[in-house]
């Protein structure tokens, strides 16, 4: 559980937490592979969304995920592209948080993720909470701690044998 003078001052933070769904570079399942690769060149995204036309959270989907159908034994070939869709390929098995997710299940999800995908009750895209501004927020809690609260540390045990 995090300490409630924390939480606080993460609460200052928490409505710059979520980068908004629209803002988010995504892909529907039933775009070309193609068009999907050339996204993830344009945008430099390490992975993106993978939507249905109603903004259901459907997948993810990596450069690697789609290079991976370009290999051949012995060449590189982007003909295989040509025939397949985002949903071919995608991820279909990740972390997701409810838009009323607690902080303590954001942080311990994003230990393991660059960042976390956030849904509704119905499943639809809301946007997602990053790691880079997660650690923003800390950083912001670190610096500042001592000039909203006044710490003092408790004095240690001795542990004896």
């Amino acid at each position: 559980m995090i300490a409630k003078s924390i939480q606080d001052m993460l609460a200052e933070k928490e409505n710059g937490f979520l980068i908004p769904g629209d803002k988010v570079a995504s892909v529907q399942e039933d775009n070309p592979l193609t068009h999907a690769f050339l996204l993830l060149t344009k945008v430099r995204y390490s992975k993106i969304p993978v939507l249905d036309g109603q903004s259901h959270l459907l997948g993810l989907l990596t450069m690697p995920m789609i290079t991976d159908k370009m290999i051949e034994l012995d060449d590189i070939s982007q003909q295989p592209l040509q025939s397949l869709i985002v949903k071919d390929v995608m991820q279909t098995e990740f972390d997701t948080v409810r838009d009323d997710a607690n902080m303590d299940e954001v942080l311990h999800l994003l230990v393991d993720n660059p960042f976390v995908p956030v849904v509704d009750a119905d499943n639809v895209f809301c946007g997602i909470l990053t790691r880079r501004e997660m650690m923003k927020a800390f950083n912001f809690v670190a610096h500042n701690i001592e000039k909203e609260y006044d710490v003092i540390s408790k004095p240690t045990k001795e542990i004896k044998f």
